[in-house]
């Protein structure tokens, strides 16, 4: 690591601090595997992010003939079974809808209720089997979305949700257990930054023979090239796009991501791609350690972090310095 690299990386990591927010980082250059990253092997709690690998393990499904992905399904009204803000989770009335725009209604919206129709059809333990069988490890699927939703949050007045994300705060352990067991990482969804930027890398580059360096996995995870088309589709549609886009989108890029957010915990992966052809996977999972729900400074905070870290990856590749 040059002087410089760790000069920057201490410079973020007090801006962090100053900004209230404990980051793990990771963005990787899908080109030449050159990466940088904050604490990239981290774990954590990943709230919505689940919905990436539930989404790749149903389209896989499909694929193998194991799912019909124009089978309609009941979706019972939101607010009685998984509540949420997006989608049929808002629903007053049972909903029938195709399992692929399910699978569009929990990745592009972010919609639980949808998510939860998913996970009756392949259930946690089920997803987190087939990543094995493609390949990806460091993604623990452990419960559907109605279980992540039964938070303190739901149990305070409006004006008093701040007493939750107090208690999400100060009743962590070292280990990283917590007395609210959405925040705990062994009863948890959990991930690393560095297991989701593998996750990204294997659906924006499938089928590739030779994994770029570092890391070297043992093999190249299998994602079908047609499965992996599809995520990406969904992933570019994503609607919620208030934390990394602004840093990211524009006329001479895309970017394609998915959220996730539980009490102190703000997440958003995804993959940026310039019209140079140049590619990055980021992702960025962090921890508030403000007690408030909205924290719209804590979102720029994210975008300007992650964007530091592609630009050093980006001025590395102009130099020719791999």
């Amino acid at each position: 690591m040059t002087t410089n690299t760790e000069r920057l990386l201490t410079d973020l990591r007090r801006d962090l601090r100053e900004g209230g927010l404990y980051g793990s980082f990771l963005v990787r250059d899908l080109e030449t595997g050159d990466e940088i990253g904050i604490d990239p092997d981290t774990e954590l709690p990943v709230a919505s992010l689940v919905k990436i690998p539930l989404a790749l393990v149903t389209l896989e499904r499909i694929r193998r003939g194991e799912l019909d992905g124009a089978q309609v399904i009941e979706v019972p009204p939101g607010r009685i079974t998984t509540p949420g803000p997006t989608g049929v989770s808002r629903f007053r009335h049972a909903a029938h809808i195709a399992v692929e725009d399910l699978i569009y209604l929990s990745t592009c919206i972010s919609d639980n209720s949808a998510a939860d129709a998913l996970f009756a059809l392949t259930p946690p333990a089920q997803v987190g089997s087939v990543l094995c069988e493609l390949g990806l490890r460091g993604i623990a699927v452990r419960h559907t979305m109605r279980e992540l939703m039964e938070t303190p949050v739901e149990r305070f007045d409006p004006a008093d949700v701040h007493l939750a994300h107090a208690l999400a705060i100060d009743a962590g352990t070292p280990g990283r257990g917590h007395r609210v067991p959405q925040l705990d990482i062994s009863r948890a969804n959990t991930g690393t930054a560095r297991a989701f930027v593998d996750l990204l890398q294997a659906l924006w580059r499938p089928g590739a023979t030779e994994p770029p360096q570092p890391p070297q996995p043992a093999q190249p995870p299998a994602v079908h090239p047609e499965v992996a088309a599809q995520v990406r589709g969904f992933m570019a549609n994503n609607l919620v796009r208030n934390r990394l886009a602004p840093d990211f989108d524009s006329d001479a890029s895309t970017w394609s991501s998915k959220t996730g957010m539980l009490l102190n915990l703000r997440h958003e992966v995804g993959v940026v791609e310039h019209a140079d052809g140049q590619t990055y996977a980021i992702a960025v999972l962090t921890e508030s350690r403000v007690a408030a729900g909205r924290q719209p400074g804590a979102d720029a905070l994210m975008g300007q972090v992650a964007r530091r870290l592609r630009d050093e990856l980006r001025s590395r590749w102009i130099q020719g310095v791999f």
